[in-house]
């Protein structure tokens, strides 16, 4: 659950290790370590505090957010906006997804989620020594990627929920309690929460409204 930022991409992950991504995620992740980097709590909160995480958490929803803009335009008096992903690219973790989703679409109302043909976002799953994270080109066009070790180290619909959750404009917040979604890995394996508590939904709809 982390975010790092070059001239071409933004990306938000679980972990605190990070490297500029390339444009094909599964290649991405086949050249990576299979070992999950792993930090303690003080070194996720210090990367959470700083300017390059608050900068590319605003670029991958920004990104999102322009990718959405003509639907929105479209359909000026719909009572949400509908952000489309396809998790074709994720088989393995197809029912974390779609619970994901139903988490998600329950907990806020000016934005749901759907799956179908021309995805704002994909899913796409591997092994990555970064983990999971949520990754832009910053021209609408993203992804969320799952990876299979560390999935197995955390409750794998959370860290599937909180990698939505940047999508959904929500920056990462370590620091924070296993009640707050965000909080991410910093409150531990042991935290299996996966929903988001009401600031974060309250943010959400503010942020779609």
């Amino acid at each position: 659950m982390e975010i790092r930022r070059s001239a071409l991409s933004a990306v938000v992950g679980l972990g605190l290790a990070a490297a500029t991504l390339a444009a094909v995620p599964a290649q991405a992740a086949t050249a990576q370590s299979t070992t999950t980097a792993s930090a303690p709590t003080s070194s996720y909160a210090a990367y959470e505090k700083s300017k390059e995480n608050a900068a590319a958490t605003k670029a991958f929803h920004e990104a999102v957010m322009e990718s959405v803009a003509k639907k929105r335009a479209a359909n000026p008096g719909a009572a949400s906006v509908t952000v489309v992903y396809s998790a074709a690219s994720a088989p393995t973790f197809r029912t974390q997804i779609a619970r994901s989703t139903q988490i998600w679409n329950s907990s806020v109302t000016n934005v749901k989620l759907v799956e179908g043909s021309n995805p704002d976002f994909r899913y796409y799953e591997g092994n990555d020594s970064r983990g999971s994270y949520a990754s832009t080109d910053g021209h609408g066009r993203g992804y969320i990627f799952l990876d299979y070790r560390q999935n197995q180290t955390y409750n794998s619909t959370r860290v599937t929920a909180h990698e939505t959750g940047h999508v959904l404009g929500l920056p990462d917040h370590y620091s924070g309690p296993c009640s707050e979604l965000m909080s991410g890995g910093g409150p531990g394996p042991s935290c299996t929460n996966a929903y988001p508590n009401s600031a974060e939904r309250t943010r959400v709809d503010s942020l779609w409204r």
